[in-house]
């Protein structure tokens, strides 16, 4: 027989003698028995042609030419030809011995493969490692698609190994681990990330290359001979690491370098690790950087956390926050801190008795410490409703030490609505009454708030001194929504009142068209309830005003019945007209007492404080306040008083100060006012609270018991609390005070078998 040409052939498969390639092999003899395959050249000793499929030397032939083929592209004609080959001894029930020949040739292969890794020195090392993983991958596929007859039948029918996971195995065995490569591969990959921490460059594509063969190998290997050495090597290098920079770096300092720390190692996995890496060793880095150092970090003298609250730190605030997220309680710590950090100095500001001197500085302050918080929260904090949380609570729990809170905070709100908004824009004058807002729900007694405002409210009405109607009413729907309808109804009334005043005012005016010359009377109808009017004693007016006072009277109970009207002379003001000595001119904005004052000295030109007293019958505290207004402000001093003094006492006399003079025509005389409250006057403000509070408590108790008929005393406390805590903390005492003035008034009653139970009475 002639052998076959493989240089030349059709494109239907055939040589040029015509021989079609595709069928089985052809062979030529030789002597001694011997017949050689014509395709591939191999020589053997068989009994007839028909045997060469069941050849030995056949079999690791196939896979030897692959193995050798694998760089350049194996030419289509001899591939097919092997796989043709192989599909033969298959067919021919001989798979087992060509699997195990696959095997041992393999074998011997890589064998030959591990000995030229192993020669490779230094950095050749991972390069040669390198390039044979890639050759054998090429050596693989190619196996692969030559036997694909036996992987598709052969090696499911008999479980064995498939081709390519073969490979990787005896890779992995004989390559990877090798006594002489295993150990040294990882030395050499834990100094290359050693190399890349200390700041040298390493070829990272290398690297991937070399990682990602040991991930294609089985996630154990990559897992058990890289990662698990990687993760403790990494360990110990932060852990020195951690240890030498708290030491020479302060709070910032040293987060800013466990940043760059952990981000190195979330970019160190993205170039050549596996995703799956990056929780565990940024979990290393967390551990051994902050975890470790919490305490220390946080309380670091001159530079942790209430070090960056005081002085604004935002950037490094933030950057604990970021970084103390990622670790167990890392949160806890750093709220738990500023709650305490806040809390003490909350506590200083609301107690310290020279910043109460000041209630509108004392307000603004608290709003700065809020307005400063909520920055920090905002800007660092990522707006975290657990801080946000913590916040309010520190800040309610400071603001009700200080019982007067409440007050001040409406003081605060009466000098803004007086003159502190003036010239602002609208946009502005919600921002500010926001903020106020903000720090009214606070307000453990937002009662005691309510009873305050409405005095303030009321002067500033009375006096026509507000700023502007429209922020006093914008001002009331935010208290309408924080406290509900009931909260702002007299409050509203007040407005009405005005409005209808205005109407009522224009009808007497029309009706007595004769009053367009001499005194005037404006005059507020205020309905008893809505406004905090309180009994008080008519003063005698000038027989002028009395007079006009009667016609209004007369015109009012005329058009309205069932009516009554007591005249509040301690909330008037007056404008008059007065001259002085040297014919000075000014026109005086007086309170009601202070015109009945002046106006006696048109018939006398002295005065002593007992006469002035029995003739006008104002009260001595307010008299004393309005003679020391006229007599002892310095440009207010209308009246002068014998003996000098800044007090006022009852063996006085006063006389018209002559000399008075003032670049103004309109001269505002006010009335000295104490911008605290007396102890008495407290006590009553307390007690009128208090006795406000009771039907409150009453009606809650009686919603309670009516929905739910029969209840217990300490869910009794816990629901009148809860529902009455928009306006004010209810005292369990005065609850059960209540509960005992229901019973006896038969609205509830106790149970006969447990005293502590109560049953509601329809």
């Amino acid at each position: 027989m002639e052998e076959a040409s493989e240089e030349k052939k059709g494109g239907d498969g055939r040589n040029k003698e015509g021989t079609n390639l595709l069928r089985p092999p052809t062979f030529s003899g030789l002597s001694n028995g011997r017949l050689k395959c014509v395709e591939t050249g191999h020589e053997m000793v068989v009994k007839d042609k028909d045997s060469y499929a069941h050849s030995k030397r056949c079999r690791p032939g196939l896979i030897d030419f692959a193995l050798s083929h694998s760089k350049p592209p194996l030419n289509m004609f001899k591939q097919d030809l092997l796989s043709r080959n192989a599909y033969n001894m298959v067919l021919h029930k001989f798979g087992e011995k060509l699997y195990s020949g696959l095997v041992t040739t393999m074998t011997a292969h890589l064998k030959e493969i591990s000995k030229s890794i192993e020669a490779a020195q230094g950095d050749l090392f991972l390069e040669e490692l390198n390039r044979k993983w890639n050759d054998h991958n090429k050596a693989l596929q190619m196996i692969r698609d030559i036997l694909m007859y036996m992987d598709r039948t052969y090696i499911p029918n008999t479980h064995k190994t498939p081709v390519h996971e073969l490979g990787l195995s005896l890779w992995r065995d004989i390559i990877i681990h090798s006594g002489k490569i295993q150990s040294r591969l990882l030395s050499t990959l834990l100094e290359l990330v050693h190399r890349e921490r200390t700041g040298e460059v390493i070829d990272r594509g290398l690297m991937r290359n070399i990682v990602k063969m040991l991930m294609d190998l089985g996630s154990s290997v990559y897992q058990e001979d890289f990662e698990k050495p990687f993760l403790e090597v990494s360990a110990e290098f932060y852990r020195r690491e951690s240890q030498k920079f708290i030491e020479c770096y302060d709070c910032g300092d040293y987060l800013k370098k466990a940043e760059i720390r952990l981000n190195e190692e979330i970019e160190r996995v993205t170039h050549y690790l596996d995703a799956k890496s990056e929780g565990k060793v940024t979990n290393v880095v967390e551990k051994e950087m902050i975890a470790n150092h919490m305490m220390r970090l946080v309380h670091m003298e001159n530079s942790g956390l209430v070090n960056m609250l005081l002085n604004d730190k935002h950037g490094d605030l933030g950057r604990m926050y970021n970084l103390f997220r990622r670790v167990p309680n890392g949160l806890a710590m750093i709220r738990d801190v500023m709650t305490s950090h806040l809390r003490e100095t909350g506590k200083q500001l609301v107690t310290d008795a020279e910043r109460l001197k000041d209630p509108v500085e004392y307000v603004q302050r608290l709003l700065d410490e809020k307005e400063k918080y909520d920055g920090i929260i905002s800007l660092a904090f990522s707006n975290d409703k657990t801080f946000q949380n913590a916040l309010n609570s520190s800040f309610e729990y400071f603001i009700n030490l200080n019982s007067r809170s409440p007050e001040f905070i409406s003081l605060f709100v009466d000098d803004k609505l007086r003159k502190g908004l003036k010239g602002v824009s609208e946009e502005d004058v919600e921002i500010i009454l926001d903020k106020v807002m903000m720090i009214f729900c606070y307000l453990q007694e937002k009662d005691v708030f309510e009873k305050y405002y409405k005095q303030h409210l009321a002067k500033r009405l009375l006096s026509g001194k507000t700023v502007s109607d429209d922020a006093e009413r914008s001002l009331i729907v935010k208290l309408k929504t924080a406290c509900g309808y009931q909260y702002t109804s007299k409050l509203e009334g007040m407005f009405t009142d005005m409005k209808t005043s205005q109407d009522t005012m224009q009808g007497f005016c029309s009706s007595h068209p004769e009053l367009t010359d001499g005194p005037t009377l404006v005059v507020q109808v205020l309905t008893t309830g809505s406004w905090p009017t309180q009994p008080s004693i008519t003063c005698h007016l000038p027989f002028e005003m009395s007079a006009l006072c009667e016609k209004f009277r007369s015109y009012y109970l005329g058009i309205h019945t069932g009516r009554r009207l007591s005249w509040q002379t301690n909330m008037g003001t007056a404008d008059i007209k007065a001259i002085f000595g040297n014919g000075q001119k000014h026109e005086l904005n007086v309170s009601t007492y202070q015109m009945c004052i002046l106006m006696l000295f048109n018939n006398a030109d002295r005065l002593s404080y007992k006469e002035i007293e029995q003739v006008t019958a104002i009260p001595a505290s307010d008299l004393k306040r309005c003679l020391q207004s006229m007599a002892c402000v310095k440009g207010k001093n209308v009246l002068r008083k014998e003996p000098m003094s800044k007090d006022i006492g009852e063996d006085d006399s006063f006389f018209v100060n002559e000399k008075f003079a003032s670049k103004f025509y309109k001269v505002k005389v006010g009335t000295v006012v104490a911008q605290k409250e007396s102890e008495p006057e407290k006590q009553e403000t307390r007690q009128r609270v208090e006795e406000d509070r009771k039907p409150h408590i009453e009606a809650a108790v009686v919603r309670i018991m009516k929905s739910r008929k029969v209840l217990d005393h300490n869910n009794i406390i816990a629901e009148v609390t809860k529902q009455l805590q928009l306006r004010f903390l209810a005292n369990p005492t005065e609850i059960k005070k209540r509960i005992e003035s229901l019973i006896e008034r038969e609205f509830l009653e106790r149970d006969n078998s447990d005293r502590k139970m109560y049953r509601y009475l329809a």
